[in-house]
Formats: structure tokens, C-alpha cells, sequence
């Protein structure tokens, strides 16, 4: 992936995102779409997640994000763009 065409984004999501299957929605999303990167839960009930992948491909997983699953709702949803880090091969839920 040129690095022109490839984005690594942090998001951190509140809202009813925690025992509603938030980790589990993202991380298949993020596998379909052959994007890297993480997703967990944090102790404050909001969930973070980084994710890289081709530009136009990490925008679209991060519409379906904001939507969420069903029995979810994101209150609030923020982004941070990271620099590439080309270092995962995966997208996994971290505990």
C-alpha cells in the first residue's frame, strides 16, 4: 500500500458500546474489509481502536462504526489520524 493511499486513524467511541457486542461488530467489519489494527475496551466504558488500511476502505469501516451494532449506541465518537505503521497483520480485540 502506498503510503499516499493508506491511513491509520485512532477512535475512541462512548455511548452503550460495552456487553452489546462492540468489539466483536468492529473486529469482523475491520477483518472483511482486510483492515489491521485493535479494538478494546477501556474502563471507563468507552471503546478505542486503532485501524489502518486503504484510505477510502478505513473511512467506510468507520461509517459502520459510528452506527454501531444493534443494541449499541454511540453518544460521541472521536478521531485522531496516526502516522502508517505497516507492523500488524491483523485486526484484533485487545483485553
Amino acid at each position: 500500500m502506498p503510503a499516499s493511499s493508506g491511513k491509520r486513524v485512532y477512535a475512541r467511541v462512548t455511548g452503550s458500546v460495552q456487553g452489546v457486542g462492540f468489539r466483536y461488530f468492529t473486529q469482523r467489519k475491520a477483518s472483511r474489509l482486510g483492515l489491521v489494527g485493535y479494538v478494546r475496551n477501556m474502563p471507563n466504558g468507552s471503546v478505542e481502536m486503532e485501524v489502518e488500511g486503504e484510505r477510502d476502505v478505513v473511512d467506510a469501516f468507520l461509517d459502520s462504526v459510528r452506527a454501531g451494532p444493534p443494541g449499541s449506541r454511540v453518544r460521541d465518537f472521536y478521531t485522531d489520524a496516526r502516522p502508517i505503521q505497516r507492523i500488524s497483520h491483523e485486526f484484533e480485540i485487545r483485553y
